[in-house]
């Protein structure tokens, strides 16, 4: 696993690291809305539960997405962009286009 990191600089890793967390608060940002939205219609006991469900789903859910592992980071990444949590000029920073390209390269495969 060490060569795997050690393959991407420092500069394409505070990128990533950047992205990551930019695309795990939005995600989570849309999920505490969600939460609020179906709190307000809990009548009975079931829609509590019906919201326990979907929490735990959810939980699993963002628990197997958001790994920050080198890798399988630029797959993470991919399905963050086809979910559209991420998108693709995140992974550039100014003028360093490297992680981009890297991800680009990787996607053509």
């Amino acid at each position: 696993m060490q060569d795997i990191e050690n393959k991407w600089t420092e500069v394409e890793q505070a990128i990533a690291q950047e992205a990551f967390e930019k695309a795990y608060k939005r995600e989570v940002s849309a999920l505490v809305e969600q939460v609020r939205a179906k709190s307000h219609g809990l009548l009975a006991l079931e829609d509590l539960w019906n919201l326990h469900d979907f929490l735990s789903a959810k939980r699993h859910e963002i628990d197997g997405k958001y790994d920050y592992d080198y890798s399988v980071l630029l797959f993470v990444f991919a399905n963050l962009i086809k979910d559209g949590w991420l998108h693709l000029d995140e992974l550039n920073s100014g003028q360093n286009a490297c992680l981009r390209e890297s991800f680009l390269n990787t996607t053509k495969k």
